[in-house]
């Protein structure tokens, strides 16, 4: 599927600069989107960013036509990295901040009920006139012309008010939008954090691990910088909540399982205890990479490892997201294994972050395109193509490579 004729260094340079172009699409497409069954038509505005650029209707891919809060924020950061590639990266976190700041004025109560034709009526939201003031920074994602997502899509969520803050963070806050910007957003984090949401993967409400760990992060690093503005009462109290979150965060560890659980559940108790997103959370966190995190990657690693046939004989497994997982096959993940790529660069141990870089180059083929998924057991790629968060995970896990070796 790769080439095999390239070395692994070789391979890298190419498929950043790859990865940087195809992330390059989704941010302010210039692609009209039709939804014929809501009666939609949509013009992407400058500065949103879609999960995936491609114009799919569940037929089989499906619609990740949308400007989700998490995904557009890991592209932002991604897009950092990568202003070599992309020379107008600058401009385009201007008008991502631009297109951010705008968002809160949306309000539901201002729109009649949405309508589909008589089929779909039944994927509409009927909370519309909810969503205004706070709760639009809870909204999971809109579609990429500004307008809200009129689908029953699960909500709230409340990490995605969180990455775009360790975004701006990243990008410097520069100017009075983006600073305001991320004041909002530590604001928000700050009041919601610690109320149950649906996590990353959308499916159940609860808490979860990489909610609290990423509001966390975003709350710590906003604490320096709203200090160093001089303002001492408001990064105080960032920190404090930070510091409480960290602490509620060490009661997540399983001694009898050996890993950190990933969600809890009001009801019950999770299924999906064991879930990647633990690792995702702690790269996004800037997380140490300590005996609790290691353990937990070496219990993902032992799951996928004997769950997947794709895996044998690999050194380092293709990895999922938990493993129950169903959705579009319950394939492996090109985000899931990069974030292991990652991990393990950080943690200083770079023969395995190359061993997993590996098995990501076997199931790339040779144009270099990442779809979200590729099957357990024939390696082909499956889910939304060109998925703009599988480009960033590999733009990060590379930064990071970097970083460890220079």
């Amino acid at each position: 599927m790769s080439l095999p004729d390239l070395n692994l260094e070789d391979w890298i340079i190419r498929q950043r600069r790859h990865a940087a172009a195809m992330m390059r699409q989704s941010i302010s497409p210039a692609i009209v989107k039709i939804r014929p069954r809501f009666f939609q038509t949509i013009i992407p505005r400058p500065g949103a960013v879609v999960a995936s650029p491609v114009l799919a209707a569940y037929d089989p891919e499906p619609d990740y036509f949308f400007h989700w809060y998490r995904d557009s924020a890991v592209v932002m950061e991604a897009l950092f990295l990568v202003q070599d590639e992309i020379p107008d990266a600058a401009h385009l976190f201007a008008d991502f901040v631009r297109f951010s700041s705008d968002l809160a004025a949306l309000d539901g109560r201002d729109l009649p009920p949405p309508a589909a034709e008589a089929e779909f009526i039944q994927f509409l939201r009927d909370d519309l006139a909810s969503a205004h003031g706070a709760a639009i920074a809870g909204e999971t994602r809109v579609n990429p012309d500004g307008t809200l997502d009129i689908t029953a899509w699960p909500r709230p969520q409340y990490d995605g008010p969180a990455l775009r803050a360790l975004a701006l963070l990243r990008w410097g806050a520069a100017g009075d939008q983006a600073a305001s910007l991320l004041r909002t957003d530590l604001d928000f984090v700050l009041r919601h954090a610690r109320r149950p949401c649906f996590g990353v993967w959308e499916e159940e409400a609860g808490l979860h691990y990489f909610v609290l760990r990423v509001c966390a992060a975003a709350l710590e690093k906003g604490a320096a910088w709203l200090a160093a503005r001089g303002e001492p009462d408001f990064a105080a109290s960032c920190r404090g909540e930070a510091q409480m979150l960290l602490r509620d965060l060490e009661g997540w560890w399983l001694p009898r399982e050996g890993f950190l659980r990933a969600h809890i559940l009001s009801s019950r108790r999770a299924e999906k205890e064991l879930d990647v997103s633990v690792i995702l959370a702690a790269n996004h966190a800037g997380a140490p990479p300590d005996a609790r995190l290691k353990a937990t990657l070496a219990k993902l690693e032992a799951l996928f490892g004997g769950l997947y046939p794709i895996n044998r004989g690999r050194a380092a497994p293709a990895l999922g997201r938990y493993g129950d997982d169903a959705y579009y096959g319950g394939g492996a993940w090109y985000a899931a294994t990069l974030a292991a790529a990652e991990f393990c660069y950080r943690a200083g141990e770079g023969r395995r972050g190359d061993a997993y870089l590996e098995t990501v180059r076997a199931f790339t083929p040779e144009s270099g395109d990442m779809s979200e998924q590729f099957d357990r057991v024939t390696g082909v790629q499956t889910s939304a193509r060109h998925l703009a968060w599988s480009y960033a995970a590999f733009i990060t896990a590379i930064a990071a490579r970097r970083a460890a070796s220079g």
